[in-house]
């Protein structure tokens, strides 16, 4: 099953202002998600981002919130988004799920899990998921597999959203993301 544009929506989990420092390669982490939230504002993919007790870990991180500042922002207590029922209307009523954030063996994992209990196509962006720890973040991949979640890389994303080259679409995005 290929992402499609039109039945996708890209939910960022809890890169929050103080777990941020906490977790693995975390700039390069955040520059990869920006990246990522960069392609989804300019083919307008819809964007949601959710936080974790934000009045304790502080909110999305600005550089990434500014990157598409119409997104709704949910906040929740449980680890899962679906748990937490914080998800809009809008993610929900679209049957395509792209989940990056943190952390991957937590929060990622346990919305992932629960979206695909509601029937969605769940794919988590492998290169755009961490944890604190390597164990859990290899764990994790290890569980989302075993569980039938599609795993991705955000190229793969661009590419399934483009889906053929030769079009002034795929010659914009070529020049500002594949360089």
């Amino acid at each position: 099953m290929l992402i499609d544009l039109a039945q996708a929506t890209l939910l960022v989990v809890d890169i929050q202002e103080k777990l941020v420092p906490a977790v693995l390669n975390s700039e390069a982490h955040v520059q990869r998600v920006g990246w990522l939230l960069d392609v989804a504002r300019d083919m307008d993919l819809p964007v949601v981002f959710s936080e974790q007790y934000p009045a304790g870990l502080g909110a999305t991180l600005p550089v990434l919130r500014q990157r598409v500042p119409t997104a709704p922002v949910v906040e929740k207590l449980h680890f899962s988004c679906v748990a937490g029922q914080c998800l809009p209307d809008s993610l929900l009523a679209r049957p395509q799920v792209l989940l990056v954030g943190m952390e991957a063996h937590v929060c990622v994992l346990q919305t992932a899990l629960e979206l695909k209990a509601l029937g969605k196509d769940v794919f988590v962006v492998a290169d755009c998921i961490t944890s604190r720890a390597q164990i859990d973040l290899d764990t994790a991949l290890i569980r989302y597999q075993q569980e039938g979640v599609r795993l991705v890389t955000r190229e793969m994303v661009l590419f399934e959203l483009l889906r053929a080259s030769g079009t002034p679409l795929f010659r914009q995005m070529s020049k500002q993301y594949l360089r």
